[in-house]
């Protein structure tokens, strides 16, 4: 395996190699939980869910941690609307957030750390700052002096003297200089807080990480992650404090995941722009959802739309029905694909053609795969199989050629891929009671001419592998 990764640090794709020989410690910013998430919100998670499977298909044994910012002025502010406190904000959006990521087949990390449950490390990591005279106290706040970091501005490939204060952010006068940011905030009256050496306080928002990947991956991780609006000032702070204390640097390889926008413009919370992911799935197949973010490229921009939506609905909708054809194939020569004898060499050799029809689709896959987890290529060759599907199929039932062996390979690959891109749910088999009110709950669509419900059925049914047939008796139906 040769994985290529494009490294934020450097603006360079590089041939990943982790500290240790078949272990990846990844750690990506995870979201600050005072509300429901956008579809933008989801994108990073989805990503680093790939990232993740991908590594462990090859062999590698990944340290997944994303955290939870579960304090900050925004759950403050929720905690006030909602007359609760600050923790059960961030327990009923954490639930939340949970939920919506499962709805979307992310996977959960190994590790999601909650800000407010580190306290004491952070406390910790900020006393090391203040000893080493990178970090000093003022007005109850402490803060890091960024001109003592000298590299400061490397990930983001930004000079410190350029940048422009009182613009990008408000001056604030008990700063020694004003690219200097918060390490620890004091308390203003009635927030909540935790004793520390510089009075009552909380965490500022960048040490958050440092101390929590620290303490779980140790002081190098091999992967960092995050959306590319976290690479300034958040990643560019990470870094400066991470490696002022422990000289060594915070990540190997850097990756940021590129925007979704709306009416070309990025969608955030703060803008109002954001569609909820539920909501978005009362109307679209969760599947879909994936197929949308997965079918571009991580770092490219990434368009919302309806029409975008609907066409990600069709191919995913083309992708389960060539998976129902071959399943179907197996069921008509009585294999089932989850019986546990249902494998390639208990039913003879596939045929030596298809071995390396489906042995290049897979390499094809993986080459992509490679190449900074292209996944938007990578999706291409389960297209590819699903065509060589369809064909073979269809020309071997009709000559009555059909041979387990082959379909199972089929079965194989499509697995293989699907496993790292999770587009295709596993779909149970539909009841002859499920069956027979679908038919029915279709007919009272047509009647009150719901006709989006009513072809929706269908496609539910079709996909299923039930096929209707009309008769001077009503619909009847038949599996495939």
């Amino acid at each position: 395996m040769t994985l290529n990764i494009f490294n934020t640090m450097t603006r360079e794709k590089e041939l990943f190699t982790p500290q240790k020989a078949g272990e990846v410690k990844m750690y990506v910013c995870g979201p600050t939980v005072y509300n429901y998430i956008h579809i933008g919100n989801a994108r990073p998670a989805m990503v680093f869910d790939v990232v993740r499977r991908y590594l462990e298909t090859i062999g590698y044994d990944v340290q997944y941690v994303m955290n939870f910012t579960d304090v900050d002025d925004k759950l403050i502010t929720k905690s006030q609307e909602l007359n609760v406190t600050v923790n059960e904000v961030a327990n009923q959006f954490i639930e939340a957030y949970l939920e919506d990521c499962d709805a979307l087949g992310i996977r959960r990390a190994t590790l999601n750390p909650r800000v407010t449950e580190h306290i004491q490390e952070i406390i910790e990591f900020i006393s090391k700052l203040v000893e080493t005279d990178f970090a000093y106290e003022s007005g109850g706040d402490v803060y890091f002096r960024t001109k003592h970091f000298e590299e400061y501005g490397k990930l983001s490939h930004q000079k410190i003297d350029e940048l422009q204060f009182g613009i990008r952010v408000e001056v604030d006068k008990r700063k020694e200089n004003q690219e200097d940011f918060v390490l620890w905030k004091g308390a203003k009256s009635g927030e909540v807080s935790w004793s520390s050496p510089w009075g009552e306080g909380r965490p500022g928002w960048h040490i958050e990480c440092s101390a929590m990947a620290r303490r779980y991956l140790g002081d190098t991780l091999d992967i960092h992650g995050g959306g590319k609006d976290l690479t300034f000032p958040h990643h560019e702070c990470e870094v400066a404090q991470s490696e002022a204390v422990t000289g060594k640097p915070l990540a190997r390889v850097w990756m940021h995941n590129g925007y979704i926008n709306m009416d070309n413009e990025k969608m955030s919370k703060s803008l109002g722009n954001g569609v909820l992911v539920r909501e978005l799935v009362k109307t679209y197949k969760p599947n879909a959802l994936r197929y949308f973010i997965l079918a571009t490229h991580y770092r490219n921009p990434l368009n919302f739309s309806a029409e975008a939506l609907q066409q990600a609905e069709k191919s995913v909708e083309r992708l389960e029905n060539a998976v129902a054809n071959v399943k179907h194939g197996l069921q008509s020569l009585g294999v089932s694909v989850h019986d546990e004898a249902a494998d390639v060499s208990s039913h003879g050799e596939p045929n030596e053609e298809l071995q390396v029809k489906l042995a290049t689709i897979l390499e094809t896959f993986d080459a992509k795969m490679q190449d900074d987890f292209n996944t938007a290529d990578a999706i291409t060759a389960m297209f590819e199989w699903a065509t060589e599907a369809n064909v073979w199929v269809q020309q071997h039932a009709q000559a009555n050629t059909l041979q387990a062996a082959d379909l199972l390979a089929f079965i194989d690959a499509f697995d293989a891929m699907n496993e790292v891109l999770g587009i295709v749910v596993e779909q149970e088999e539909l009841l002859d009671a499920e069956i027979d009110q679908l038919i029915q709950d279709r007919i009272e669509a047509r009647q009150s001419k719901n006709w989006a419900r009513a072809d929706e059925i269908r496609d539910l049914l079709t996909a299923r592998g039930i096929v209707l047939e009309d008769t001077p008796q009503g619909v009847r139906w038949k599996r495939a």
